[in-house]
């Protein structure tokens, strides 16, 4: 048995764009961009790294991811790695590494209410679980990722 599992923190890099295939099961795609700090060992300046990763989700997920999140939104995402082969612009053959997600999980805290109060904690978007919701105090500094 084998086991590829994908879990990334980052930032939607556009709106998710959300689709029907053929036989009309929805899908939604988006780009996620995860920023890394490291420190130049010849200079000692921190330099930020940003990777992006292609982002699907499908089924009902794929519809609540569509309806939830937007450009910007902090998003946990966990799912598997596939490999996808295209030709670039120049005719290069090319490899994009994807993430088929399983969940997907909005970081975003929710606006105040009319109230002035705080409406919530981050709340699961697309889980194929159970999910919390609001009222989990989970304090997302304790997560061991």
């Amino acid at each position: 048995m084998a086991l590829c599992k994908a879990m990334i923190i980052g930032n939607l890099g556009a709106d998710p764009e959300m689709r029907y295939t053929p036989n009309g099961r929805p899908v939604t795609q988006f780009n996620v961009a995860v920023n890394q700090s490291t420190k130049n060992q010849q200079t000692g300046e921190w330099v930020e790294e940003t990777d992006w990763f292609r982002v699907s989700v499908w089924g009902d997920r794929a519809e609540r991811a569509a309806e939830n999140l937007r450009k910007g939104n902090r998003v946990f995402v966990e799912g598997r790695f596939k490999t996808r082969e295209f030709e670039g612009n120049d005719g290069q053959k090319r490899t994009s590494l994807d993430v088929t997600a399983d969940n997907v999980i909005s970081l975003d805290r929710k606006g105040r209410d009319d109230d002035g109060a705080f409406a919530g904690a981050p709340a699961g978007v697309a889980s194929g679980g159970s999910s919390r919701g609001p009222a989990d105090d989970t304090d997302l500094d304790d997560l061991p990722f």
